[in-house]
C-alpha cells in the first residue's frame, strides 16, 4: 500500500491555504481592501499593513482600525481514475472570524504602528468523504484481487479529513518623514503558526457480490494461507535435503510436489526453499496490508514561529494628488514541529518496522515567501480616485515543506515562476460622508503540475469587489465590502501505478471564494 493511502499530501500542505494573496500569504487584511482590492498606496490606517511608510500622512494623534471578514470557499476535485467509487469530491473551507487590528500614533515627522492579523491560513477545511489521493490505493484492491482470481466486485470505505490553520502576525514598526514628499518605514512581524489535523480511515470493506468482508480480516486470512504455504514448502525442502542432491526424484514424488518429472532432490530442495521464502514475503505483505487497512486516526498539531523584517517607502507627489507606496517583506523562515497524539501508519521499513506519517517531535521548514508590493493612487478631483496595485511573491526561494513520495523537495522542482497579482480599485464620493468603491484583481500562479495535488493546488483567478464607506462622524469611518473570486480550473496529468501497470489519470481542480467584511476606522487625530 502506498503512503498516499492516508494523509501524506493533505497534512503537509494544508497550511498553504490562502484566501486573497499568494500560495501562502493572505493580503485580504482590511475591510477597505475587500471593498476595492487595491490598497498598496493607502494613506489610511490600514496602511499599517499595506503601505506602512504612508502612515506619516495621517493626522497627528492616535488612530485605530478594527475589522472582520467572513470567508467561504468551495472546492471540487474530479478524478477520472476508473476504479474509484466516486469521480467527484467536495470540500468546504470556512473562516467566520478573520480579524485585523491596526493602531498608529502620529507625531510631527514620525509614526509608530502596530498590527495584528492572520497573515496566512485563518480557517478550517472539511472533506467529508476524503479525497482521491486517500482512496486510490484502496480502490486498487478490487482490480488487483480480481487479477488474482478473487471474485471481488467493489469496496467501501469511511474517509474523513478536517484541518485548521492560522498564521498570526504581530507587527511593530516606525515610519519616518524624510522630506515633505518622501517617507520610509522599517519594522518586524512576529509570526506564530498553528495547524491542526483530525482525520480517520475506517471500515474498509471488500464486496464479494452481496457479501461484505472487512478488508483487514480478508488480508489476515491471506496472510495465514501464505504462512501455511511457507511452512509446507520449508518442511518439503528439509525432507528433500535428506536425499543425495544428484538423485532423480521418483515420478510420483515429483508429481505430488508439483514438480516436473526428472527433477533431482537437489533441485527440489532449492525450489522448495525459494518457495518458502516467496510465501513468507507474501505473508508479510498481506499482513502489512491488513495493518494499513485497519481503522486508523490522526490527531496532529504543528506549531512554529518566525520573524519577518519589513521595509517600505512612500512618495507623495503632484500636490498630493499622486501617492506611490512600496513595501518589501523578507522571507519568514519557520521551523514547524509535530505534536502528535494519534498518528497513522503510512508504510513499513524493509525490516517491517511501522513508519508513522507524523512522528511526534519531528520538525520541518514551512516558510512564508518574500513579498514585494507596489501601489499608486491618483485623485481625479475631490470625488473620484483610482488605485493600482502589484504584488509578487518569491515562491521559488521559499521552503514550503512539500513532500513527494515521502521526501522533501525543493521549490525549484515545483514552481516555474513566482506568483503575481495586479489590482485596480476605484472610489467615488457620492456625498461628503459616503463613497462607493469597486475593484478587480488578476492573480497568476507560477506552479507547475508537479506541485498540484487534490488538497493543495494553486490556480489563476479573477476577483471582483464592491462596497462602500460611510463617515459616521468626522473621526469614524465604517467600511463594508464583499469580493468574489472565480478560479480557473487546474489539471494534473500523472500515472498511477496499479501494480506494475501505469494507469494515466487526470485530476481537475476548481474552487470559488466569497468574502464579506465590515470594519471601523477611528481617528483621534487633530
Amino acid at each position: 500500500m502506498k503512503r498516499t493511502l492516508l494523509f501524506s499530501i493533505a497534512m503537509m500542505m494544508f497550511a498553504a491555504y490562502s484566501y486573497a494573496g499568494g500560495i501562502v500569504t493572505n493580503t485580504n487584511q482590511s475591510a477597505a481592501y475587500v471593498r476595492m482590492l487595491a490598497r498598496d498606496a493607502s494613506t489610511g490606517i490600514d496602511a499599517v499593513y499595506f503601505n506602512p511608510a504612508g502612515l506619516t500622512l495621517l493626522k497627528k494623534g492616535f488612530h485605530l482600525s478594527i475589522s472582520n471578514q467572513s470567508i467561504w470557499q468551495d472546492r471540487t476535485i474530479k478524478s477520472d481514475y476508473p476504479y474509484l467509487n466516486s469521480s467527484e469530491y467536495q470540500g468546504k473551507v470556512t473562516a467566520p472570524l478573520f480579524p485585523s487590528v491596526y493602531a498608529a500614533y502620529k507625531l510631527d515627522r514620525l509614526a509608530f504602528s502596530f498590527g495584528f492579523n492572520p497573515v496566512g491560513g485563518g480557517g478550517g477545511a472539511v472533506f467529508e468523504k476524503g479525497l482521491p489521493s486517500f482512496e486510490y490505493s484502496i480502490s486498487d484492491l478490487v482490480p488487483s484481487l480480481q487479477a488474482m482470481g478473487q471474485q471481488v466486485t467493489g469496496y467501501k470505505t469511511d474517509l474523513y479529513f478536517e484541518g485548521k490553520s492560522v498564521y498570526w502576525g504581530a507587527q511593530l514598526g516606525v515610519s519616518a518623514e524624510v522630506t515633505d514628499n518622501v517617507s520610509v518605514f522599517a519594522g518586524l512581524r512576529f509570526v506564530t503558526a498553528s495547524t491542526t489535523y483530525l482525520g480517520h480511515l475506517k471500515s474498509n470493506t471488500l464486496l464479494f457480490g452481496s457479501t461484505e468482508v472487512a478488508a483487514p480480516t480478508f488480508f489476515t486470512g491471506v496472510q495465514a494461507q501464505y504462512t501455511a504455504g511457507a511452512q509446507q514448502a520449508s518442511t518439503a525442502a528439509q525432507n528433500f535435503a535428506q536425499y543425495p542432491a544428484s538423485a532423480v526424484m521418483p515420478a510420483e514424488v515429483a508429481a505430488a510436489a508439483g514438480l516436473p518429472e526428472g527433477t533431482t532432490f537437489g533441485q527440489a530442495t532449492a525450489l522448495m526453499t525459494q518457495a518458502a521464502q516467496n510465501y513468507t514475503a507474501s505473508a508479510a505483505k498481506a499482513g502489512a496490508t491488513a495493518v494499513l487497512l485497519a481503522d486508523q486516526e490522526a490527531d496532529v498539531t504543528q506549531k512554529g514561529t518566525g520573524i519577518t523584517p519589513i521595509f517600505g517607502a512612500n512618495f507623495n507627489l503632484l500636490d498630493k494628488k499622486l501617492n506611490i507606496g512600496v513595501k518589501y517583506e523578507l522571507p519568514t523562515h519557520m521551523l514547524v514541529t509535530n505534536n502528535t497524539s494519534k498518528d497513522v501508519i503510512g508504510g513499513f521499513t524493509p525490516t517491517g518496522t511501522p513508519v508513522t506519517m507524523f512522528p511526534d517531535g519531528e520538525s520541518f521548514y514551512n516558510d512564508m515567501p518574500a513579498m514585494l508590493s507596489l501601489g499608486a493612487s491618483y485623485a481625479f478631483g475631490e470625488k473620484f480616485s483610482a488605485s493600482l496595485g502589484y504584488h509578487t511573491y518569491f515562491d521559488k526561494a521559499a521552503d514550503y515543506g512539500k513532500k513527494l513520495n515521502g521526501e522533501y523537495v525543493d521549490n525549484t522542482d515545483l514552481i516555474d515562476h513566482n506568483y503575481n497579482e495586479i489590482a485596480l480599485g476605484l472610489e467615488y464620493k457620492v456625498a461628503k460622508s459616503f463613497l462607493v468603491s469597486a475593484g478587480f484583481l488578476r492573480a497568476m500562479t507560477g506552479v507547475n503540475e508537479t506541485y498540484q495535488s487534490d488538497l493543495s493546488n494553486s490556480l489563476n483567478s479573477n476577483s471582483g469587489a464592491f462596497g462602500f464607506a460611510v463617515n459616521v462622524t468626522p473621526n469614524i469611518q465604517l467600511n463594508l465590502g464583499a469580493l468574489y473570486t472565480v478560479y480557473e480550473d487546474g489539471t494534473k496529468h500523472f500515472n498511477h501505478m496499479l501494480g506494475s501497470t501505469a494507469v494515466p489519470v487526470v485530476e481537475t481542480y476548481s474552487k470559488g471564494n466569497l468574502i464579506v467584511a465590515i470594519g471601523a476606522d477611528i481617528s483621534f487625530g487633530k
